[in-house]
């Protein structure tokens, strides 16, 4: 009882297949990937570098969310921008995912950033801490499965408009390549050691209704010929 929607982009961009691939679905955690992007651009222009360190205040940590950073730091501490992505992107943390979105000024920042670059069904309205406070904001924080590989796409080639310079772009996918969650979705469902770099986005289930509002996997899947696929993968 559930909406599967699949985009894949395959053979260099000619290759393209879809189910649901314009229908809305909420990104939960794949914003994360989003928010990673537009933080890498603040970078390029030299706002931020990814050495600058920030303070992570104990207060900070104090929200009721996910978080490695919380665990292994429960009284705070200080990190370098290039961590706190390594934790959000990779980790899927929702206290590196609330710094980042204050440094750039909010989740509408980021849905401005790639409305300015010309994506088109990108909507990111709430932070972390007002999506899991409210559960249906999370419906307002959307993608469609299309949009979604043009992103992965369009940042892995780089070549629309150099989105991100070389070390940005080498520095995302490489944490893309490090994800850990998702161990069962799509890295799981390849043969092992299969080199996938993706982002899940997970809406854990209602305990009112028993709805489970997305369960979402977005990547780069590498084949051992040496080619690759964009697949994006959201269920809700």
């Amino acid at each position: 009882n559930a909406i599967v929607g699949v985009s894949i982009i395959g053979n260099n961009g000619k290759d393209k297949i879809s189910v649901n691939g314009e229908k809305h679905f909420p990104m939960q955690s794949v914003f994360k990937f989003h928010i990673g992007l537009a933080m890498l651009s603040e970078i390029d222009k030299g706002k931020v570098s990814l050495e600058q360190k920030v303070e992570i205040q104990k207060k900070d940590l104090l929200l009721d969310l996910y978080s490695p950073i919380k665990d292994e730091y429960p009284d705070g501490t200080t990190l370098t921008i290039a961590e706190i992505l390594e934790y959000t992107v990779s980790q899927s943390d929702n206290v590196g995912c609330e710094v980042l979105l204050r440094m750039l000024g909010g989740a509408s920042a980021v849905e401005n950033y790639f409305v300015t670059n010309k994506f088109k069904d990108v909507a990111i309205k709430f932070n972390e801490e007002q999506q899991q406070a409210n559960w249906d904001l999370q419906f307002q924080n959307w993608t469609t499965p299309k949009a979604a590989s043009n992103v992965l796409s369009a940042f892995y080639y780089n070549n629309k408009e150099k989105l991100l310079s070389q070390k940005s772009h080498d520095f995302i996918w490489k944490v893309m390549r490090e994800t850990e969650t998702g161990k069962n979705r799509l890295k799981g469902q390849l043969p092992a050691g299969t080199v996938v770099a993706h982002k899940t986005g997970s809406s854990g289930v209602n305990k009112t209704t028993g709805v489970t509002a997305a369960v979402n996997d977005i990547g780069i899947v590498f084949m051992p010929n040496g080619t690759h696929f964009f697949i994006s993968v959201f269920v809700t």
